[in-house]
């Protein structure tokens, strides 16, 4: 009861501070996967011409949102009505001051159906955008229509939306009823799409920017690893030039972009090795990608560590089992699994194509055993879901140098606390 009263309040004060604050621009960014990486890259182009607030971490959920869409901090204490006091009155004060920002960047999440349509109470995005449909939260969607359904629908009530080409199947497009669509990605499909020209894991991508609005072509070199990291620049490039940004600021900012921590993040191994950290989250859609960069880049040995992908429901099995699938001994020399799931279905398929395979129940272990085994260049890909996988903590064992433990996900003070109780268990 009282949670609804403090929501519907937040609401409110989010609604009053647009119609204070007319010429205030507001993008939403939801999806399966990419959501944060694409919020970012927006918000780091835009920010080349525009005053832009973004919050870092993921405030996505339906309490959260309407603080980071004011620029709130979330009170500690959220069973203590004084708090939720003070926030009312920080609402307040910012509904009167004068606007700090053009332009809001603010990310959607969804745990269940019925998340994402709810945000359409009280938000109406300038622009909304849709990073992919793939399997999430399976346990509670138990469909990939019932998915589609619940991340497109903030195309539903946003003026303009701007999908993802290459991730969303074409027949979820009738979920749409907004004619005002754009379209992204990297496969050449999309109005928005970059063409890559050169690859090298020292200077990144360059290529150009194809676009409806230009009549030449953008040029830049982008600092991201892999395919999937770049659709989401070409998001951002795309919502850049729906705000009018001058091609020069576009490209200055698409330059400046880095990857998110845990987000195909490289990092400096032990023995001259390189490690790619994709340790925030993993999916399906996310580990095959990833997988994929791992294997394309040329390296005298891959080690592929992969842990559990959660929230999968009844299509775990096949889901981790197409994983293992994936690996090849000519191709990964070792893959080590984090967790039940991955031991129970993604190593043995591994292992049916021939793969050098051990598993291990937790991270640390995973870490220090392949310590032994990583030879000079090797390329190591660490790849794992939040809830007790933390792929992370394996990470930091092949690290290189412990200054670049800052750099890893999940290292508050909160985290590394929750963490050390779940490994005591091991």
């Amino acid at each position: 009861m009282f949670k609804n009263y403090v929501r519907k309040r937040l609401e409110k004060y989010v609604v009053r501070y647009f119609q204070a604050h007319p010429d205030v621009k507001l993008i939403c960014v939801a999806g399966s996967v990419g959501k944060t990486s694409t919020k970012t890259a927006i918000a780091t182009v835009l920010s080349q011409q525009y005053r832009v607030r973004m919050h870092d971490g993921n405030h996505n959920t339906e309490m959260s949102v309407p603080l980071a869409i004011l620029g709130i901090e979330y009170p500690k204490n959220i069973q203590n009505p004084f708090a939720w006091t003070k926030v009312f009155r920080a609402a307040k004060r910012r509904i009167k001051q004068p606007s700090d920002a053009d332009i809001i960047v603010q990310e959607l999440g969804t745990d269940k159906p019925g998340d994402i349509p709810a945000f359409g109470r009280y938000l109406q995005p300038d622009v909304g955008v849709i990073t992919a449909i793939t399997p999430e939260h399976m346990q509670s969607f138990g469909t990939i229509d019932a998915v589609a359904s619940e991340e497109l629908s903030l195309g539903n009530f946003s003026k303009v939306v701007v999908i993802n080409r290459d991730d969303i199947e074409g027949r979820f497009a009738q979920l749409l009823n907004n004619p005002n669509i754009d379209t992204y990605g990297t496969s050449g499909a999309a109005e928005y799409s970059f063409v890559d020209e050169d690859f090298t894991i020292e200077d990144g991508h360059r290529g150009y920017f194809t676009n409806p609005e230009f009549a030449n072509n953008l040029h830049a070199t982008l600092k991201v690893l892999g395919e999937h990291n770049v659709r989401p620049v070409v998001g951002a490039v795309a919502a850049a030039i729906r705000f009018g940004m001058a091609p020069e600021a576009i490209i200055r900012g698409v330059e400046m972009i880095r990857p998110v921590p845990g987000r195909m993040n490289m990092l400096h191994g032990a023995n001259s090795s390189m490690i790619i950290d994709d340790t925030y989250n993993s999916s399906p859609a996310a580990a095959r990608m990833a997988l994929q960069t791992l294997i394309n880049l040329p390296a005298p040995q891959h080690i592929a560590i992969l842990g559990s992908m959660n929230e999968l429901g009844s299509a775990s099995a096949a889901e981790h089992e197409q994983i293992g699938r994936m690996c090849h001994p000519d191709q990964i020399d070792w893959v080590i699994t984090i967790g039940e799931e991955a031991a129970k279905y993604l190593a043995p398929a591994a292992q049916a194509n021939g793969c050098v395979v051990k598993s291990f129940a937790d991270a640390i272990s995973a870490g220090s055993y392949i310590h032994q085994f990583i030879e000079p260049g090797a390329i190591v890909l660490a790849k794992g879901s939040e809830g007790g996988i933390f792929v992370e903590e394996a990470i930091k064992v092949i690290l290189h140098s412990i200054d670049d433990n800052e750099k890893l996900v999940r290292q508050t003070p909160e985290w590394l606390e929750a963490k050390a109780q779940f490994f005591s268990r091991f």
